[in-house]
């Protein structure tokens, strides 16, 4: 079974939003990579000391076979250097893994897949 990573912006620290709506969307994006046969997990951060030290115990829990980086940590000028530390925080980690891109968080599934051609078909129609 192929097994996903998917690294994003905790939504709890987003001034103005819905932390909780956007962090059950979050978690239903997750559960659909079971219906691919794709084992995943995700890890949150926020721009601050702890991000690059949760980022690395995560890419070193396992042997992923893609890692999907979130839009939160790639679009927001500000975040720019977490985006340059998690991608190189997957090359020095988890080196055997694709590196995949999201454009929401509902289309995480979509962008590992593009890196996981030999996982099985889904067992049930998307969304």
């Amino acid at each position: 079974m192929p097994h996903a990573l998917v690294v994003g912006y905790d939504p709890e620290g987003i001034p103005g939003a819905d932390g909780p709506a956007l962090r059950a969307l979050l978690d239903a994006e997750l559960a659909r990579f079971a219906t691919y046969g794709v084992s995943a997990d995700m890890v949150l951060v926020e721009y601050d000391e702890h991000a690059e030290p949760a980022l690395a115990k995560a890419l070193a829990s396992r042997s992923w076979d893609v890692v999907v980086i979130g839009g939160g940590l790639r679009k927001a000028e500000p975040l720019l250097p977490l985006f340059e530390a998690a991608v190189n925080l997957v090359r020095r980690h988890a080196p055997q893994a694709a590196i995949a891109f999201n454009t929401s968080g509902g289309d995480s599934v979509e962008a590992a897949l593009r890196h996981l051609p030999d996982a099985p078909a889904r067992e049930e129609s998307p969304r």
